[in-house]
């Protein structure tokens, strides 16, 4: 016998929970409060019948633009679950950039956050509703029959996840319903996901549909508590008051809950679920002194995963066993820097290139319109990501740097990341980026560009002496620039093609 795997699966089985709170909104006029198991089932049929009513058919686009919320969980439901394809859009993005994902989608609605709505501007005729409680009435109403049934088919398109836009037009990424039920029920295992988690979505549920954590949590009937915004204060406050047990964040996340740690412990309070928190970082290397941080400072369990928006995303993951209970913090770090063994169906390869290459259920169907990536991608039957890394004796893999941002000095190839992990550890800087910027004799030359912070001050000098004590002097930065921020994506990786493009696009000198 062969079921066809479809999220229709997730919804069911959250169904059966009943009265049990599946999700707890944000405060606010358009909150939708606390939502049940049953409720949030009833809520996705009643939102699949609307569509329906007003001739969204099966396998037309609709698209979202929201933060975190009550009603985007819904809407991974009331979309994906029963037949149409989700197109969530990184709320970030300015209006034209937003414009265009909408067209190259083909998306017949486009649902928007009031807080939104007014930076939007019109979208050329293309029907838009107003999540505002209001003219969103019909479309998140309850409702206690099912839509009418598609045929699963499990090949289909769930949803069009489009990349970050870190480089150039962000490119769609089809998943399709069997890649994010494989990922969810893989990805859940290897987290150890359980009806007694608490998870706080601070994670943005527009990048790759929270991390595919929302289909699992549902299934398992673990509490969802919704995070808008990203406030390091706030999220203590929430995880204290909520009982939270599971989160999952970019390393700049943890950065900003570290800080306020700090001055939480400074009005002595104990940091909130202390040794009871797991919390799963990736999106960007976390440096060796975070990880030391959150296990010292927080008491928190750190878990290291890696992927990318085409392989759901997650494909490797790095959880401590009991090997390594008897290492030393520093030791456990080091290990933990690591983005970790596949998770289950996946196989992992580094090419002769040195370019990370993936293959499993979790990797994209194709690039929406676009055949010519998808070949590129897809090439000899394995994902090509981009990535430089290494595997080890344990084959634990190493992410050593993006391609592009592998810095040539005189021949010498050097990681950017090994960089920014060594001045890091420099106690007077925050945020690094390293690149490689033109030098007229080793073609490019290393250059670190820093946030200073905690009231401490550091010169060029100061950094580069200290990047020298600890490293080969080929891999250290020759200039050293302070700012005041970093340019990041909404998921928190550092936009390097914005730093880099004032010193490429001028002639070195």
């Amino acid at each position: 016998m062969k079921v066809p795997l479809t999220l229709l699966d997730f919804i069911d089985r959250a169904g059966l929970h009943g009265d049990r709170v599946a999700i707890v909104d944000e405060p606010g006029p358009a909150s939708l409060g606390e939502v049940s198991f049953a409720g949030l089932q009833r809520r996705s049929w009643g939102m699949a019948r609307e569509l329906e009513r007003v001739g969204v058919g099966l396998g037309e686009r609709v698209a979202i633009v929201s933060p975190n919320s009550a009603r985007f969980v819904v809407s991974l439901f009331g979309v994906s679950a029963h037949g149409r394809v989700l197109v969530p859009i990184n709320f970030r993005l300015n209006a034209t950039e937003i414009a265009y994902i909408v067209r190259h989608s083909g998306s017949r609605v486009v649902l928007i956050d009031p807080e939104i709505a007014a930076s939007l501007g019109d979208l050329d005729g293309i029907e838009t509703i107003l999540m505002d409680g209001v003219a969103d009435a019909a479309l998140f109403a309850e409702s206690d029959q099912r839509p009418t049934s598609w045929e699963p088919d499990e090949d289909a398109t769930a949803s069009i996840n489009y990349t970050s836009g870190t480089t150039a037009r962000p490119k769609g990424v089809q998943l399709t319903h069997r890649t994010l039920w494989l990922h969810a029920v893989s990805f859940g295992w290897h987290l150890g996901v359980s009806a007694r988690d608490v998870y706080l979505q601070t994670q943005p549920l527009f990048h790759c549909n929270g991390w595919g954590l929302p289909y699992g949590l549902a299934a398992m009937g673990a509490r969802q508590v919704m995070q808008r915004k990203v406030d390091g204060l706030e999220i203590l406050r929430r995880i204290s008051a909520e009982g939270v047990t599971l989160t999952a964040c970019a390393p700049a996340v943890i950065d900003a809950v570290l800080a306020a740690g700090v001055a939480t412990r400074a009005r002595g309070e104990e940091t909130p679920q202390h040794g009871r928190m797991r919390v799963m970082t990736g999106g960007a290397s976390p440096p060796t002194s975070t990880i030391r941080r959150v296990e010292e400072e927080l008491g928190w369990e750190l878990i290291h995963g890696y992927g990318l928006t085409e392989s759901s995303p997650v494909i490797t993951i790095n959880r401590a066993g009991p090997e390594s209970d008897d290492l030393t913090p520093d030791q456990r770090a080091a290990r933990l820097s690591r983005q970790g063994m596949e998770l289950i169906g996946v196989s992992i390869r580094v090419d002769e290139h040195g370019e990370v290459l993936a293959r499993s259920n979790h990797v994209l169907e194709a690039y929406w319109d676009d055949p010519d990536a998808t070949a590129r991608a897809l090439d000899g039957g394995w994902l090509h990501t981009g990535d430089g890394g290494e595997l080890n004796d344990a084959h634990h893999l190493l992410i050593t740097d993006r391609k592009k941002d592998v810095i040539i000095s005189g021949g010498e190839n050097i990681s950017s990341i090994e960089v920014e992990d060594c001045l890091r550890d420099h106690p007077a800087v925050v945020e690094v980026a390293v690149i490689g910027v033109p030098h007229e004799r080793w073609g490019e030359t290393v250059m670190a560009l820093v946030v200073l912070g905690g009231g401490l001050t550091a010169s060029e000098a100061d950094l580069i002496a200290h990047a020298k004590s600890r490293m080969a002097t080929f891999k250290c930065p020759t200039r050293v620039e302070v700012r005041d921020s970093l340019p990041r994506t909404a998921t928190g990786k550092i936009q390097k093609f914005l730093l880099r493009a004032p010193y490429w696009d001028t002639p070195p000198g």
